[in-house]
Parts: C-alpha cells; sequence; structure tokens
C-alpha cells in the first residue's frame, strides 16, 4: 500500500518541479501570445482615450473631418452653428444623429467664451 502512495508523491513533485522549467521556456520564447496581443490592444485603447478633445467652437474644417463618422457637410454645419454651448447642442440643433453624436461625444467639448478671454 505504500508504495502507491510514494509513486504519487515522486509524480506530483516531478510535475511541481517540470512547471517553474516549462513557465520559463514560455517567457523565452519570441513568437507572440495572446496575452501579448490584448496588452497591445490596451494600450492603442488608452492612447486613443488619452486623445485631446475638438474645441467645437474652435476647430478649423480640417480638424473636424478627422473626427470619426464627421463628414465636410457636417462640419460646415457645425461650423455655421457656432457658438455652442454645450457639445449636446450638436443634437438640440440637429446637426448630427444620436449614433453620429455616440461616436463624437467623447472626441468633442465646448470651452466657455470666458475662458477665451483670459
Amino acid at each position: 500500500m505504500k508504495s502507491p502512495i510514494k509513486a504519487l508523491v515522486l509524480v506530483v513533485l516531478a510535475g511541481a518541479l517540470a512547471l517553474p522549467i516549462v513557465a520559463l521556456a514560455d517567457e523565452t520564447t519570441p513568437a507572440a501570445t495572446p496575452a501579448a496581443d490584448q496588452s497591445a490592444h490596451k494600450v492603442t485603447a488608452k492612447a486613443a482615450k488619452a486623445t485631446p478633445s475638438v474645441d467645437l467652437n474652435a476647430a478649423s474644417k480640417e480638424e473636424l473631418t478627422r473626427l470619426p463618422g464627421l463628414t465636410d457637410e457636417i462640419a460646415d454645419k457645425i461650423i455655421g452653428a457656432r457658438p455652442f454651448k454645450s457639445r449636446t447642442e450638436l443634437l438640440s440643433k440637429k446637426l448630427v444623429t444620436r449614433a453620429e453624436y455616440a461616436k463624437l461625444r467623447a472626441h468633442v467639448m465646448v470651452k466657455s467664451a470666458e475662458s477665451k478671454k483670459s
């Protein structure tokens, strides 16, 4: 009865000793892993969030057309509807659809007129 227990203990110990070696081999492999792909995606997402917002009252047509889903025609409408008090006026003035606004709202802002005077 003791020999099967000894064999089981030896197998468990051998497996436990082999794990660090396998893990070390995986870390030194130059091939890309899914974890590496995910971390690259996180960096890209952070970079997208870190991009500065465009001021609706001061942006040029070129700056506006670089925004996601914004065409030349919409940029012209925005410029013609200035000044804005808030970015939600894009909806209330019917310059963009709700779907377009959902894409834009993270990228646009409105600076108050008082801050421009300073």
